[in-house]
């Protein structure tokens, strides 16, 4: 990527005054570690600045630096600067009322690995053939000559770790292994990084994952595989990233085009995730026919109504 895109970045964070670090809803392992990376950056400019996410953050507060730090609410959007990580779709910070509607001197940076679906940023740093958010705060740190240190690698590795199911998804590049190796080099704890992010899974989610196994069933027309999970297959308790690695883990399947899971959440909306391990199959082109979007491999969407089986099957009503 261009370096003088990252070195003008580094330049409208050290002009601002107030600053806002912001992800999306339902926020997975690179995006919490995206902004907490950030938070780290802002903190070793001396910068001042606050995190937020809609949803309350559910990782241990030891597994990453400034996770204690995360609000679901502010006082005020009086801030210079919006920073948005991970995130494409600017409704999904659920600050989009405030981000569209900013006065003229209230500047938005976006930092993303998604491919694009609109613009809503000031200055955008996009890289879809990155694997993660965290890869590509990787090169902003080199532009800008940051030194990495333990908390920074901590962040970078987490993040490429969980949104490459710990390098199985074919997002991962040589690049990606290289930066995790140094980011090992430089301190990173791998060990606890699997154990907070992989072995997290409580009986609850368990479960979850079994009833979704048990539903997988595969349409022969098309060859694609698909499984429901209705509200009463998840438990309201269970946090999101609990069912993180499931879409993951079924895209092991073999012989089929393509993957959904299809998740009725309890206010109304239905969640879909798309996996393919198929070189010739664009799994996103699926997503952003019903208002989603993503990746060639792995892609989502979300659309309002219920699951309904019928004698032919499930319907959306």
């Amino acid at each position: 990527m261009d370096a003088q895109l990252f070195i003008k970045a580094y330049n409208l964070i050290k002009s601002a005054n107030n600053i806002l670090v912001a992800t999306h809803e339902h926020p997975d392992g690179d995006a919490v570690a995206s902004a907490a990376a950030l938070a780290e950056i802002l903190e070793l400019a001396g910068k001042k600045y606050e995190l937020y996410c809609h949803d309350r953050i559910n990782y241990p507060l030891n597994f990453l630096p400034h996770l204690d730090e995360f609000k679901t609410n502010y006082e005020n959007f009086n801030f210079d600067l919006i920073i948005v990580l991970d995130c494409s779709v600017v409704e999904r910070t659920k600050l989009d009322k405030e981000i569209l509607g900013r006065r003229p001197n209230q500047l938005v940076l976006e930092i993303d690995h998604h491919p694009k679906i609109k613009s809503y940023a000031d200055l955008e740093i996009r890289d879809s053939a990155a694997a993660a958010t965290t890869e590509i705060l990787y090169y902003f740190l080199k532009a800008n000559k940051i030194r990495i240190n333990k908390n920074l690698a901590n962040c970078l590795l987490a993040g490429i770790l969980t949104d490459t199911g710990n390098f199985l998804y074919p997002s991962t590049s040589p690049q990606t292994i290289n930066i995790a190796s140094e980011m090992l080099a430089k301190g990173a704890r791998l060990p606890q990084i699997m154990e907070n992010t992989w072995r997290n899974k409580s009986i609850a989610s368990m479960k979850a994952w079994g009833k979704a196994l048990s539903n997988l069933k595969i349409n022969k027309i098309y060859n694609f595989a698909y499984t429901i999970l209705e509200p009463e297959d998840v438990p309201l308790e269970m946090a999101e990233e609990e069912l993180e690695g499931l879409a993951g883990f079924l895209s092991n399947l073999d012989r089929v085009n393509g993957l959904m899971i299809l998740r009725e959440l309890p206010e109304g909306i239905i969640k879909g995730n798309l996996r393919t391990a198929k070189p010739n199959v664009d799994i996103s082109k699926l997503a952003r026919a019903l208002g989603g979007g993503g990746h060639a491999k792995a892609a989502g969407f979300t659309v309002t109504g219920s699951l309904q089986k019928t004698e032919n099957g499930w319907t959306i009503v």
